[in-house]
């Protein structure tokens, strides 16, 4: 007898840099979700989708949780919750180095009425960084805070404990048919992924400078004969001081960022692009709500 086909939904909760982009990059084996070192890079709930054996994992990463202060915050957190109320499995990531931090007790306080019932799983991530009486005793306190059903130690970045991890998630999830194509990455559509790739390098770039004042959207895509891609992008900035952060000294900064997420577009399509990027000033764009539909928020959830 053939083995049954499995498909699930899992959402991936923690607080902003747990490493919950890293995970799933490390999951799906390709990078589909943006990685940096900034807080709240990730806006929108990009689905990532790994196989392994007859399962179909589908991960959904969310905005890290965190004290929303504007609109923009707000939604990101009402999104991140509502990705973990729709999901089959959550996992929580916390960090090993930094323990039962405010925030961490904030989501372990909400875990029970937000997750709608579904498992949740613990993984304490970056666990090279600690000792391992630190990981037994944090594996403890955490445990006694909420009751998981499984707590799995891993590095994200390193990939220990990533293989165990997604085979008991494999074993979980409802038996049914997969919910996309085997050779299926991700459901954000290429125009989001391609914006968010662009967005990524922007805020490599440019450091604390503006990087949560600012936007990518993908405005044209056009499939070339020669099999190329014409990608063309608007950045979006709320102040004329910004664009010119943005553009650089005789347009270096503009020119390094192009480059840069061109080379990773022309990767993950698997074939040459064409990245023109352009700049605007848009001073309201953080109270628009056709932003938030492009970035795959809901502009409601902002409200006070």
């Amino acid at each position: 007898m053939t083995e049954a086909t499995r498909a699930g939904f899992i959402a991936l909760i923690g607080e902003p840099n747990a490493g919950k982009s890293t995970l799933l990059n490390r999951m799906v084996g390709a990078k589909v979700s943006i990685v940096t070192h900034k807080v709240q890079t990730t806006r929108a709930r990009i689905r990532g989708v790994a196989m392994e054996g007859q399962a179909q994992l589908v991960f959904v990463d969310t905005p890290g949780l965190f004290r929303p202060r504007r609109r923009l915050d707000r939604a990101m957190v009402a999104a991140a919750w509502s990705g973990a109320s729709d999901a089959d499995i959550v996992v929580l990531l916390v960090e090993a180095h930094r323990g039962i931090t405010e925030g961490v007790g904030a989501i372990l306080d909400g875990l029970a009425e937000r997750t709608g019932g579904a498992p949740v799983v613990l993984a304490i991530n970056k666990i090279d960084r600690v000792k391992s009486d630190v990981l037994l005793g944090l594996t403890k306190d955490l445990n006694d805070r909420f009751a998981f059903e499984e707590t799995f130690m891993i590095s994200a970045e390193k990939g220990h404990g990533v293989d165990a991890l997604r085979q008991w998630l494999a074993g979980k999830v409802p038996e049914g048919p997969w919910l996309y194509p085997e050779d299926q990455l991700a459901d954000a559509p290429m125009r989001q992924i391609a914006a968010e790739i662009t967005r990524e390098k922007l805020t490599l770039r440019l450091h604390q400078e503006l990087p949560y004042q600012m936007t990518v959207e993908t405005e044209n895509w056009e499939e070339q004969k020669d099999g190329s891609a014409r990608i063309e992008q608007l950045i979006y900035v709320i102040r004329d001081g910004h664009k010119g952060i943005v553009l650089g000294a005789k347009g270096e900064t503009i020119k390094a960022v192009g480059k840069a997420a061109r080379e990773e577009l022309a990767e993950f399509l698997g074939r040459k692009v064409h990245l023109f990027l352009q700049v605007k000033v848009r001073p309201g764009w953080l109270e628009d709500s056709e932003r938030y539909s492009e970035m795959g928020l809901d502009f409601k959830d902002g409200n006070e």
